[in-house]
């Protein structure tokens, strides 16, 4: 009854493609086929042009095709070859052209990495716990390095690498070597004695712990506990530079820096030569013109100083007196010289005024002076008796006379006689 009513209702025919990209569609919608690692050993390994690689993953039951595209490639860390066991990781889909199956890989290490990883974050969870990873105690990187202490390989590139990039950036600077190995079972044990034998004989300004790449089992010794509690310990800062860019270890996140590579673990620990070289020029530019105005601004205290040193020295004050002495000492005898000619003029004035009144002056002119023999000058006529003889004082001499009749100019006869005493009331003296 069901077989005639499928025939009764026929389903239509899907595509080769349409039921290709269904199946294809699952895949990719399942979780678990989307994020997947698989382990197996790679045979029909292909290299195109195209940088894409192509291998099978198989066992001994089945075989899976395999893509790396390009992009992916380049970033590989393990050298594909036929017959290596690898672990790796992607998603599953469809190639429709071939209507078959594949692994898109996106990661891949070799077998056994994954339980080395689970290891690796076991024991990363237990040291961070412990407060070993913490940011603050990690330690600053010293500037200006005295000594460098190198824990490396002394066979492998990393060693020639740092060393050249420590002697092109800071040649001052002193290197120590601890040689190690850097792989196997032995490294681990060397790695702690080479950073405690530095710190106590050595004593080194920053040590670097470095070594070249690696897939994860053979950087697995810079994941040893003992390693990363000798960093940790360590008196000096420590920097890492532990393979690849890509690779972290344990002793990475111990470490005070961690470096990309050892080359950038040389650059961290050194300061740039060039770089310095310049700073220095333009630091003696600067101190060049800040001592330059410094000696420029003490010269100009230096000069109002002495200026005023020169204010203040007797010196000074003895040249201003002696200038002030020849001012009044000019002064003084341009008014003594005015003083004196104006006395001599005032004397002279005098002089002329004391002659006009000296009595041989007035002698000169004409007149005389009457005086009596007892030296009493007569002025009036009343001093004067008929008979008296008077001396006559002239401008060269005296004469000697006697009065013979006397007349007041005041009241002077009416009759044109003589009388004795209008005489003796109004006398005149003739000469």
């Amino acid at each position: 009854m069901a077989f005639e009513q499928l025939d009764l209702f026929p389903r239509a025919a899907l595509s080769v493609s349409d039921l290709t990209l269904y199946l294809r569609n699952l895949l990719e919608s399942d979780d678990l086929l989307q994020d997947v690692w698989v382990q197996g050993e790679i045979s029909n390994l292909s290299r195109p042009s195209s940088g894409h690689i192509y291998f099978t993953l198989k066992d001994e039951y089945a075989a899976l095709r395999c893509v790396i595209w390009r992009a992916q490639a380049q970033r590989l860390r393990v050298a594909l070859q036929n017959g290596l066991a690898v672990e790796a990781h992607g998603y599953i889909s469809l190639y429709e052209r071939d209507g078959q199956y594949q692994l898109y890989v996106d990661a891949l290490r070799l077998a056994g990495e994954g339980a080395l990883f689970q290891e690796f974050l076991r024991l990363k969870a237990r040291l961070e716990a412990e407060g070993l990873f913490e940011p603050a105690r990690k330690r600053p990187i010293p500037a200006f390095p005295r000594r460098i202490g190198l824990v490396t390989s002394p066979t492998g590139a990393a060693l020639q690498d740092m060393l050249n990039i420590i002697r092109q950036r800071y040649p001052l600077v002193e290197v120590v070597l601890a040689p190690v190995s850097v792989q196997g079972d032995e490294a681990a044990g060397e790695v702690v004695r080479a950073i405690a034998d530095l710190n106590r004989r050595a004593r080194p300004s920053v040590i670097i712990v470095a070594r070249g790449g690696g897939s994860l089992e053979d950087l697995w010794a810079f994941n040893d506990e003992r390693v990363v509690r000798a960093i940790a310990a360590s008196q000096a800062p420590v920097i890492t530079g532990i393979g690849h860019e890509t690779d972290f270890t344990l002793a990475d996140f111990a470490a005070d820096l961690r470096a990309p590579t050892p080359s950038a673990a040389a650059m961290a620990a050194t300061p740039d030569g060039a770089e310095l070289r310049h700073k220095m020029r333009q630091l003696e530019r600067r101190l060049a013109s800040a001592l330059g105005a410094r000696v420029q601004d003490e010269r100009h205290r230096l000069v109002l100083l002495r200026q005023r040193l020169e204010r203040l020295s007797p010196l000074r004050r003895v040249r201003e007196d002696r200038q002030r002495l020849d001012y009044l000492s000019t002064w003084a005898a341009h008014h003594i010289a005015g003083g004196l000619r104006l006395r001599r003029l005032h004397l002279e004035s005098l002089r002329a005024r004391l002659e006009s009144l000296n009595p041989r002056a007035v002698l000169a002119r004409g007149y005389a002076i009457l005086q009596r023999p007892d030296g009493q000058v007569v002025q009036r006529v009343a001093q004067a008796r008929r008979g008296d003889t008077l001396h006559a004082h002239l401008a060269d001499g005296y004469l000697v006379t006697q009065v013979e009749s006397l007349h007041s100019h005041s009241a002077p006869p009416t009759d044109g006689g003589s009388h004795d005493g209008d005489l003796e009331s109004r006398r005149v003296a003739h000469l």
